[in-house]
């Protein structure tokens, strides 16, 4: 498997809120390599969620440029974004119960994920494998299959993903169940679990496992098809310290052994530590980014400069500035003999 760059270029994402126009995203331009493992940081209403929503196809870019691979989102209809989430992107929605069917095993949830998934791309893409996977899914036609994509696939019915049908299929939408489709083999529902570290629990209803197996069988479901990305929305909140340890490790696990490029979210410095990298969202712009431990700033497309909090709370808005260069070290001074402009 080979992962799937992200990139983005002043990408602005608005939407109406009580008769007003408000700017999620303002800007963003960020490039995300092949295979890198990438945390989403920032407050609640940053702009975190939107982003990922957008690299996922479920909603539209304002303005600005996302490109996921080859595919150019923004200028993708409907069904080729479906196709897109079919084979190349895997989401896990906030709350492991929401890309999971209850009354169904893991195995089975895993397997259902991919058969939802086979149902959305054509017929020509689809592999031989149509039978079989009917059959390993408890009898369930291909034409049930694909009336049920978008409401059950993985669990993430209309209701609790915003309608979006056939589009979060546990994550996944648009490989075979056990057979082939955009030319890659999909793995057996077991060995996916195996990665997660759920195979002793392949059988077990979800009702008897604990919260931390419960969200690694979510996990599980978004990687169903073994998609070129992963988004992951908050996968460790409401977990306890072990179970979210688990977690971690089990996404760091697919990411290392199948060269996933894996973007998720988090509002815990626990696991923000532990990622090679992490990108911080403040007011819809990128505020920061840490690689191995270091934070560092990031100057804008625009040229803009955001400075970091704990600088910010030092400078009132419209404050003068110096800003010099001296041996390669940029300096910025106030100006000590002026008052703020604001």
């Amino acid at each position: 498997m080979t992962g799937l760059a992200v990139t983005t270029h002043g990408l602005v994402h608005i939407y109406r809120s009580d008769g007003h126009d408000v700017a999620a995203l303002s800007g963003i331009g960020i490039a995300i390599r092949p295979g890198e493992l990438v945390g989403l940081l920032g407050p609640s209403g940053a702009g975190k969620s939107t982003l990922l929503q957008l690299c996922g196809g479920l909603i539209q870019p304002s303005a600005g440029r996302l490109r996921i691979g080859e595919h150019d989102v923004a200028k993708m209809s409907g069904p080729e974004l479906d196709r897109m989430r079919a084979s190349d992107v895997g989401i896990v929605i906030q709350g492991a119960g929401r890309n999971l069917v209850p009354y169904l095993t893991p195995e089975d949830n895993v397997r259902f994920a991919q058969r939802a998934a086979h149902a959305i791309l054509p017929r020509r893409t689809r592999g031989a494998a149509t039978e079989a996977a009917d059959r390993t899914t408890g009898g369930t036609t291909d034409g049930t299959a694909r009336g049920t994509a978008g409401r059950t696939a993985g669990g993430t019915a209309g209701r609790t993903a915003g309608g979006t049908a056939g589009r979060t299929a546990g994550g996944t939408a648009g490989d075979t169940a056990g057979g082939t489709a955009s030319g890659r083999d999909l793995p057996a529902p077991r060995d996916v679990l195996a990665l997660v570290g759920l195979a002793d629990h392949a059988r077990t209803p979800l009702g008897r496992l604990t919260p931390g197996q419960v969200q690694l069988a979510a996990v599980a479901v978004g990687i169903a098809t073994f998609p070129g990305l992963l988004l992951a929305d908050e996968p460790t909140s409401q977990l306890d310290h072990r179970a979210r340890d688990e977690v971690v490790e089990a996404i760091r696990t697919v990411n290392a052994q199948t060269g996933m490029t894996v973007l998720l979210i988090t509002h815990d410095p626990d696991v923000a530590a532990v990622l090679p990298r992490t990108i911080t969202i403040r007011d819809g712009r990128i505020a920061s980014e840490g690689r191995s431990g270091e934070e560092f700033a990031v100057v804008a497309t625009d040229g803009s400069l955001p400075l970091p909090p704990h600088v910010a709370d030092r400078l009132p808005p419209g404050t003068l500035l110096r800003v010099t260069i001296t041996d390669g070290e940029v300096r910025l001074t106030p100006a000590d003999d002026t008052e703020p402009t604001q």
